[in-house]
């Protein structure tokens, strides 16, 4: 029986041959171009690149048109620029593209603000400048952007009260570095933020010291009962984390964390890419040209009759602190009558009623005329929002309750419109290690109790301190001192 032929590679039909490389990556692309000469050929194809180019520096045929040159040629000169980043550019570019995208229709002033991207020598002297080692999702996106100029409104988000304002700008590389911390409780943090009204800014932790967890983003909270000053409380701003606390608050999830895995949102990447969804969604709401981060629960909803009311919520790290404990929050409500209603149905607010009920189950109640000072009458179609806030020494609670309003065309016709429970959940935090090493009193050790909760703890036995979370019944006498 005679033997079978052997098939050569170069044998082979290009068709099936380019089909099978359309399945590699890059790089075992560039390997299968060393085999022989065929598959050198092959390898060069332009479609392969072309795809390649669109998958991971997110180019277009005008791109290409542009350059004058091969998909394959493209694709090389854009890596040998940016090729240590490529496993984050394409989700960065993306984000900062739907970013501005977004802001040029809805506050068009930010894109002005946009400073052009760093370079690579400017990133190296940088890092030679602090001594440390920057990350490479964050030189990606300052890559891409510089930050911002140091102009209001600030690009990550405001918040506003009758009498406190803040607006946070994205820092550019240079001013951030500027900001770089070397005093004890925050070595080696970098600044990704800044309010010029507050004085607040969100940091980036370079290094693993004093407690906190490298490339991990928060606000610091000095501890203003100790006579350390290095005793600074830490924010975690981490949102996929934050979205778990509110889950578990609301009772749809519990909150844990694998033994060896650090907490979601602990990168820059995700820190940036999770507030660029929130802001292109409408999670966060536009007001007067600004971004403003208030937390809408989507099942945080309750229509009575005609009239719809929804809530929002904000916790202000600025005028919050963990020791002593005092946790400040602000929700924003909406109120609105439909526009299919009567002409009849047209009413006033009179008063609200409050349910306010603490994490250690405490309840209390508010009543009092009007919202904010107002009283505000609806009709067909009006829309009334208003802004308040409260203050409380435990970490998470909720409020429920109810407007009273009467007809305008029958005064004595009075009724209830009910406002949906709505949560109110500071974002983890974690104590610092001088504090946690030198003062294990009963007061942590109470927290630490209460991990089957739902609250986040601690228990690997790292040196990472205490991470809280939520349902801390151990600070007791919650209490509601007033609502504007």
């Amino acid at each position: 029986m005679a033997a079978a032929s052997e098939i050569r590679v170069d044998q082979l039909p290009s068709d099936p041959l380019l089909h099978i490389l359309s399945f590699l990556g890059f790089r075992d692309l560039v390997h299968c171009s060393y085999v022989n000469r065929r598959l050198n050929e092959l390898c060069k194809h332009n479609p392969l690149w072309k795809c390649l180019c669109s998958k991971h520096w997110l180019l277009t045929d005008a791109d290409r048109l542009q350059s004058g040159i091969s998909w394959y040629c493209l694709f090389q000169q854009y890596y040998r620029d940016l090729g240590r980043y490529i496993q984050y550019y394409a989700v960065l570019k993306k984000a900062w593209e739907q970013l501005k995208s977004f802001l040029l229709q809805r506050c068009p002033r930010m894109i002005a603000s946009l400073k052009e991207g760093a370079t690579e020598v400017e990133l190296h002297d940088i890092e030679a400048q602090i001594g440390c080692r920057l990350p490479d999702d964050y030189r990606c996106s300052y890559r891409i952007h510089n930050g911002q100029k140091l102009v209001i409104p600030g690009l990550m988000g405001s918040m506003s009260l009758s009498n406190h304002y803040r607006s946070e700008v994205l820092l550019d590389v240079e001013t951030a570095a500027g900001g770089f911390q070397q005093r004890k409780g925050m070595r080696r943090c970098l600044p990704l933020t800044f309010c010029f009204h507050t004085g607040l800014s969100q940091y980036m932790a370079l290094e693993p010291a004093e407690g906190r967890r490298m490339f991990e983003s928060f606000y610091p909270c000095p501890d203003q009962t100790a006579q350390d000053p290095s005793a600074i409380d830490m924010f975690i701003t981490g949102w996929s984390f934050v979205c778990e606390l509110y889950a578990a608050a609301a009772g749809t999830g519990k909150c844990r964390r694998s033994e060896n895995k650090q907490p979601a949102g602990s990168c820059f990447l995700e820190w940036f890419t999770a507030y660029v969804h929130n802001v292109v969604t409408g999670e966060y709401p536009i007001i007067r040209d600004q971004i403003f981060r208030y937390v809408h629960d989507k099942g945080c909803v309750a229509t009575t009759g005609d009239i719809t009311v929804s809530v929002s919520t904000s916790f202000l790290p600025e005028l919050s602190s963990v020791h002593p404990p005092h946790f400040f929050f602000t929700y924003r409500i909406r109120i609105e009558m439909s526009s299919s209603a009567s002409p009849e149905a047209a009413c006033q607010l009179d008063s609200r009623y409050w349910k306010i009920t603490t994490s250690d189950g405490n309840v209390e109640e508010v009543q009092g005329p009007g919202v904010v000072g107002e009283f505000p009458v609806m009709t067909p179609g009006k829309v009334h929002e208003y802004a308040s806030c409260t203050t409380f020494s435990t970490p998470s609670e909720y409020m429920e309750g109810h407007y009273t309003f009467h007809r305008l065309a029958n005064k004595e016709e009075v009724f209830h419109v009910a406002i949906p429970r709505f949560h109110m959940v500071c974002p983890p935090f974690r104590e610092p290690v001088v504090r946690t090493q030198k003062a294990a009193t009963s007061y942590t050790t109470r927290f630490d109790e209460h991990d089957d909760d739902g609250e986040y703890c601690d228990g690997d036995g790292d040196d990472f301190g205490d991470l809280r979370g939520i349902n801390m019944a151990a600070l007791e006498g919650a209490w509601c001192p007033r609502h504007i």
